[in-house]
């Protein structure tokens, strides 16, 4: 007896059937001229829609119980891990859903952009200080010079 061979059935929504074959390896060989119309010549990647997963979940919830949820996977030909991935997938849309979201129109600023102008007011802020306590320094040595105050002056060619 061959093992079983797995072909797609249009009527599951995209899901394949197994069918058992019980012809002999000496009657395939025979039968060489016509190939078995239960196997695809290329195996392809089983792709379920919304509605499939969402019908199926639905049903694995009602079939609890004993062994419901085994018949369930064995009559659609799915696997247990694919049935708990489809109830994560579900489970993540339902907690994004109901997230708080932000109102309001969507911000068309960018961060870096903002930094960048930040950082460009606080550098014109600083520099105008600096001006200004550059203008007070000469001032009051002006003063000090005026009023005979000595101030002394660091040697450039002075090092420490």
């Amino acid at each position: 007896m061959r093992g079983p061979q797995v072909r797609f059935c249009e009527r599951r929504g995209g899901a394949t059937c197994r069918a058992y074959s019980t012809r002999s390896a000496t009657d395939a060989n025979a039968g060489a001229a016509h190939p078995d119309p239960e196997v695809v010549a290329q195996a392809k990647r089983r792709r379920f829609t919304a509605e499939y997963k969402q019908r199926i979940v639905s049903e694995a919830e009602r079939a609890k119980g004993s062994g419901g949820i085994g018949a369930l996977l064995r009559r659609e030909g799915l696997y247990s891990s694919t049935l708990t991935a489809w109830r994560r997938e579900r489970e993540a849309v339902i907690r994004q859903a109901l997230t708080p979201q932000k109102r309001g129109p969507k911000s068309k600023r960018d961060p870096v952009q903002e930094e960048l102008q930040k950082l460009q007011k606080e550098n014109a802020r600083l520099t105008e200080e600096l001006r200004k306590a550059a203008i007070v320094i000469d001032v009051q040595k002006k003063v000090g010079a005026l009023l005979g105050w000595p101030i002394a002056t660091p040697d450039p060619d002075k090092k420490l």
